[in-house]
């Protein structure tokens, strides 16, 4: 276990929301869900120790783009530490909701994927909603563009119906268990961005949702 996750947990455990880091599996599981063969922009919203960023870096194109949304200072002083000779990464000490205008700043216009850990269930409801909606309107408008989120609970499937299809799978191997969930921006190939339409579910592994 990081000494770094363990300690800020301790001070901090609401913001952390976990006292191990992921397991390989699930990080493996999470990143899967992404094609990282070409150049991609990638947003991660609160890496922690960057356990799952180091296994997206792993797989990303040398000309892909990763920003890491860290709240905690001290985690984020470790990450960028961590990932400093690491030209396609820039870590950010500030609150996700200010992606769009991060991507602004840097002149990228879209994110082809957004990869969250961080405990929507105990967020502030309107700020939940106000993520949400700038996570949506952040991804490219084009079928392979994702928020990816992996938690311990699948509620946050009710607050994203303007994503118009879900693809959730129950990773066991993991403590806790979690749901890796993938909120597509675009259905069959469409721009489908203030339909409210039911969501499919395709639950893999153990089919808990």
């Amino acid at each position: 276990m990081s000494v770094i996750f363990l300690k800020r947990f301790l001070q901090r455990p609401f913001q952390v929301a976990s006292i191990v880091p992921s397991s390989k599996t699930l990080i493996r599981k999470v990143a899967s869900q992404m094609d990282l063969s070409g150049p991609r922009v990638v947003a991660e919203f609160g890496p922690g120790e960057g356990c799952h960023t180091r296994e997206i870096l792993s797989r990303m194109h040398p000309e892909s783009r990763l920003l890491l949304f860290e709240l905690d200072p001290e985690l984020s002083e470790h990450l960028a530490t961590q990932f400093r000779d690491d030209a396609r990464v820039a870590v950010l000490n500030t609150d996700a909701c200010e992606l769009p205008a991060e991507l602004a700043a840097r002149g990228i216009p879209h994110c082809d994927y957004v990869v969250s850990g961080i405990p929507f269930s105990i967020l502030d409801p309107d700020k939940k909603r106000q993520l949400l909606r700038h996570t949506f309107d952040s991804l490219a408008p084009h079928p392979r563009s994702a928020f990816i989120i992996y938690q311990v609970t699948n509620e946050l499937v009710n607050h994203c119906r303007h994503f118009p299809r879900v693809e959730s799978q129950y990773c066991l191997q993991n403590l806790p268990p979690m749901f890796v969930t993938k909120f597509y921006r675009m259905a069959n190939g469409h721009t489908n961005g203030h339909a409210h339409p039911a969501v499919a579910h395709a639950v893999n592994g153990n089919g808990r949702h």
